[in-house]
């Protein structure tokens, strides 16, 4: 019997033994099961970037951008903080976007992270799909429509070649703006004819390339009820991607932006028509545009921490904070102030805004020198390393 509680206590102690060094290294049984643990909480925040003026002027990289989103991710490569880019620039496809922005700033950007002013016009394809639309601007703005889900989309500088004279100053231009022979669209466009089918959309997806050219152009087919050259008819529904009327490229000031091309078609139009132009705008600083920028982090953070648990400090799995970063007070400022709660605003002195202290009517809740500045801010304000 003596013998027999020894060895309970040489068992009970061998135990406890085990258990401690259990708790010292975890043992290969505990790592195959560690899975069961409670999983990290996700990041309580979320981060908006706007591109231009902020992250790169042209196509160079500024205020430190490229160390700056480098911080977001982990060392291996995967993204620790949700961002996003929100910018109202397009005219290429969300992926391609992605593509460069991924070489540029020498990390793994997802095409999800990538929201650019028409990204909201796939919403709108279940009005069209079946109808003839035209998109406008640089870039590839068809190509951009037809993978939204547009079955019969024209760029206007293919829709224009089409139409002989539409544009009187075409014989005084030395330039091309990429117009597709006349002749080759038929053949591929076998399903319509643009001389009897009427246009029921017209899209401007990016900033235009010949202003003169598609403000007549435009004036034609809003006028007509979609048939340049016809009577006079109802207007088909115009949409606009944004509607700044300035933005920061690679020149030294502010450049035209889409709401100074909206401006002089309203102003043609109102002139030489009995009704007023009617359009939609997208784009910053419209609210439904950070709501929507909001709905893509969620779903991103939820892909990033699929078994997470939802932070304390956010309810109804929403942020407690998203950061609007950029250098626009008219645009990125005051959309973040329109927003309202979850969204703070960041404004830098990369871009449009230059002043020394805050923008004296869109107050932002914070002004930095750079985006470097401002995601040092932040990371140590929600204590991230």
């Amino acid at each position: 019997m003596r013998g027999f509680r020894i060895a309970l206590t040489r068992a009970a102690r061998a135990r406890a033994e085990l258990q401690a060094a259990q708790r010292r290294r975890p043992s290969d049984l505990a790592q195959r099961f560690s899975h069961s643990a409670p999983a990290p909480a996700r990041p309580s925040f979320g981060i908006a970037f706007d591109i231009d003026g902020v992250i790169l002027r042209g196509r160079s990289p500024i205020g430190g951008s490229p160390r700056a989103i480098r911080r977001l991710y982990s060392e291996d490569g995967t993204l620790k903080i949700p961002f996003l880019f929100l910018t109202n620039g397009g005219g290429v496809p969300e992926h391609r976007r992605a593509l460069e922005l991924s070489e540029l700033l020498g990390v793994n950007i997802s095409p999800a992270q990538v929201v650019h002013g028409h990204s909201p016009y796939r919403e709108l394809v279940h009005s069209f799909e079946n109808d003839l639309i035209v998109a406008v601007g640089k870039g590839e703005p068809a190509v951009v429509m037809s993978e939204y889900g547009f079955r019969k989309v024209l760029s206007i500088d293919e829709y224009s070649s089409y139409f002989r004279d539409i544009d009187p100053l075409a014989p005084f231009k030395t330039w091309k703006v990429g117009q597709t022979d006349s002749n080759m669209s038929a053949k591929v466009h076998t399903s319509y004819n643009v001389y009897t089918e009427r246009v029921k959309g017209v899209f401007v997806v990016s900033d235009p390339v010949d202003w003169g050219r598609d403000l007549q152009v435009l004036c034609d087919i809003l006028s007509t009820g979609g048939l340049p050259g016809s009577e006079k008819g109802d207007q088909p529904p115009l949409y606009f991607a944004a509607d700044d009327l300035e933005y920061q490229a690679a020149f030294p000031s502010e450049r035209l932006g889409m709401g100074a091309f909206r401006i002089a078609l309203e102003s043609i139009f109102n002139q030489v028509n009995d009704n007023p132009l009617k359009y939609t705008s997208y784009g910053k600083p419209n609210p439904f545009v950070f709501k929507n920028a909001a709905n893509i982090l969620e779903k991103l953070v939820m892909s990033m921490y699929p078994n997470s648990q939802t932070s304390k400090e956010v309810k109804d799995s929403q942020f407690s904070t998203i950061y609007m970063i950029g250098d626009n007070p008219k645009v990125d400022i005051n959309g973040a102030l329109k927003a309202g709660h979850p969204w703070s605003s960041v404004l830098t002195r990369t871009g449009v805004f230059r002043g020394k202290d805050n923008d004296p009517q869109f107050l932002a809740d914070l002004v930095v020198d750079t985006v470097e500045d401002a995601i040092n801010y932040i990371l140590e304000k929600e204590c991230i390393r």
